[in-house]
């Protein structure tokens, strides 16, 4: 699988095709062919909002005791809810718009979810067949707009193509490298008399993904491990995706190298595993993306080698040798040459390695990395993640989502939106089991995470969902919290509240000579940037969430902090919001530069890591 995919970990399920027709024949609308279809395939929650093109669909809805709707405030937030709800459930997310706006208010949703490689159904209403290309009312070539960023597309413009349509879309975005596929549906044939049979007979010449892994390229994967002196597991959320975090434990513990989970991977292996050594990339660890460059052998399992991870291509590990597994074989040499590669399903891929590996052990051949975890532990005491706090005495937002992830209870999902709170979230709690880290890692979406945390609490509603917001990315989407306390979703939401857009103002901090332009969100004299801000007060946060029918809180010092995050956790009728005022100074470390090399990784601001010279350099 792909780095882009992220929290599942349930194999995709399969549309219920296959075996007899139904014995009765039902004469039903397109519309009811429809509802009745999203019933066979499994759907049970579709997030959405009617307009004039899709409300016939709507309609036979209302009637369905197998598929709940979710209202939800605008479409961008259905989509994301659909994503969140894939995310932590590994079941397709489905989600529902009307035609023209509605329809392309989906846009950002469904490009991130091709991004992440997260399995969606995305239906749209159409206006009338015959009307189609005349600019009538309401129309834009959605299947036009979206064919970049789909899996696939459909435009179904006669009522009894509905069924198959329906059943194909799911397969197509739950199999192979999952993805987004979109549907969309002329408005005369959701209108239309029709006929209903399942399963339909389906149609996808060409679509047939290779899932199982080639035994000779295997051979050469695991020889090279037990050949190498430097390997490491370079881990993406193509494991997620595939179910195969067991088979990847068995595959560390019995090779002994080091695993780096990539943003997208993280609950793939254990963050508190002591094979762990971090995540790579952008903002990673010193001591993964260090391992990354110091390797003679990585071995790559459903990840892209994405530019966040390489940094400057054309530098990024020099010494290593690249096996490379992916389910998708565009990816394979995409970025980097791979010297063993092999398509196939990350399951089976690292089921076949475990048995490879066995054999070379069985044979003699066992590798010895002793000199390379004497570096690796060398780094890794001398660059542990870290922050300072701040001297005013008030709160560190490191602090503050360090303890949100210390208090939440066992099983937790976490959603975080995009910036600096984002890579905080992912460095500051410990992501141990999979499905448990939902966030836009590809797009990098602002607003992603209160529709996600939506979605994913509805698809586990036992599960306490906690989405940790920035005050930039809340104001986006935080109208679906009224989704939230009208639909009975009670999730958790942490503003990280520092008063502005915080990763692009760290970015004008270190090379734009401190000038602040358009990332300051508050008002008054702090916003000349001359004095610190007291975070976001317009709009008050706790004000809006009340008004939205949520609880909510302010926390502004240190020594408060647990008390409010106790209460919130306590709090399971509602949701809940708190607003925590942080230091806006705070910055995010590691950090490799856009465009360098990650051989200049800084641990801190003017803190470049010195690495002495390793025993096999």
């Amino acid at each position: 699988m792909t780095e882009q995919a992220t929290g599942a970990h349930h194999p995709q399920p399969r549309p219920r095709s296959g075996g007899q027709p139904s014995a009765t024949v039902e004469h039903v609308t397109g519309a009811q062919s429809l509802i009745r279809s999203l019933e066979e395939v499994g759907a049970d929650t579709v997030f959405g909002i009617p307009g004039g093109a899709i409300l016939p669909a709507y309609d036979p809805m209302m009637d369905s005791t197998k598929v709940r709707h979710i209202l939800v405030r605008h479409e961008q937030g259905a989509g994301h809810a659909a994503t969140g709800y894939a995310q932590a459930t590994g079941k397709v997310g489905v989600c529902m718009a009307t035609s023209g706006p509605g329809a392309t208010n989906l846009v950002t949703p469904i490009a991130d979810a091709h991004m992440d490689s997260v399995p969606l159904v995305a239906i749209t209403g159409q206006v009338s067949s015959k009307a189609i290309g005349t600019d009538a009312f309401q129309e834009a070539d959605i299947c036009g707009i979206t064919m970049p960023i789909t899996k696939h597309n459909f435009l179904v413009t006669k009522a009894e193509d509905i069924p198959r349509t329906i059943a194909e879309a799911f397969h197509i975005a739950s199999t192979g490298r999952p993805g987004p596929v979109l549907v969309d549906i002329a408005k005369d044939a959701l209108q239309a008399k029709t006929t209903f049979s399942w399963p339909p007979q389906t149609d996808l010449p060409g679509y047939r993904p290779v899932t199982k892994p080639h035994a000779k390229q295997i051979r050469e994967a695991a020889k090279l491990i037990t050949s190498a002196k430097r390997p490491v597991l370079y881990v993406g959320g193509g494991v997620l995706k595939a179910g195969a975090t067991a088979e990847l434990k068995v595959l560390a513990e019995l090779t002994g190298a080091p695993v780096t989970t990539t943003l997208m991977a993280l609950g793939a292996f254990p963050d508190t595993h002591p094979q762990h050594v971090g995540m790579p990339g952008m903002h990673g660890s010193v001591t993964a993306v260090t391992a990354l460059q110091k390797a003679d052998l990585i071995v790559a399992l459903g990840a892209r080698f994405d530019d966040r991870v390489t940094g400057k291509l054309d530098s990024f590990a020099p010494y290593a040798k690249i096996v490379h597994a992916d389910i998708d074989p565009a990816e394979i040499g995409k970025n980097r040459t791979a010297d063993v590669p092999i398509v196939g399903d990350a399951r089976e891929v690292i089921a076949d390695l475990v048995q490879a590996v066995q054999a070379e052990h069985t044979a003699g051949h066992t590798g010895d990395y002793s000199a390379w975890w004497k570096d690796l532990n060398r780094w890794r005491e001398t660059y542990p993640l870290g922050y300072d706090q701040p001297e005013d005495g008030s709160l560190a937002p490191q602090q503050v989502i360090q303890r949100i992830g210390q208090l939440a209870p066992e099983g937790t999902i976490f959603a975080a939106g995009v910036g600096q709170h984002q890579m905080w979230a992912a460095h500051f709690i410990d992501y141990d089991e999979p499905a448990t880290w939902l966030n836009s890692g590809g797009a990098g979406t602002m607003g992603y995470a209160v529709p996600a945390a939506m979605g994913a609490k509805a698809g586990a509603p036992h599960r306490t969902v906690w989405a940790i917001d920035g005050d930039g990315c809340f104001q986006m989407t935080n109208q679906e919290l009224v989704t939230c306390a009208l639909n009975n979703i009670p999730i958790k939401v942490a503003i990280i509240n520092n008063g502005a857009l915080g990763m692009v103002r760290q970015w004008q901090t270190l090379f734009y000579n401190q000038r602040y332009s358009n990332t300051v969100l508050h008002s008054g004299p702090e916003a000349s940037g001359k004095e610190p801000s007291a975070g976001t007060r317009i709009p008050d946060f706790v004000k809006l969430s009340e008004a939205m029918g949520c609880v909510a809180m302010r926390c502004e010092r240190p020594e408060d902090l647990d008390k409010v995050i106790a209460e919130a956790n306590a709090i399971d009728d509602r949701p809940v919001v708190i607003d925590f005022i942080v230091h806006e100074d705070a910055q995010v470390w590691p950090m490799v530069a856009a465009g360098t090399s990650n051989d200049e990784v800084m641990a801190a601001r003017g803190v470049r890591p010195d690495f002495g010279d390793s025993e096999d350099d």
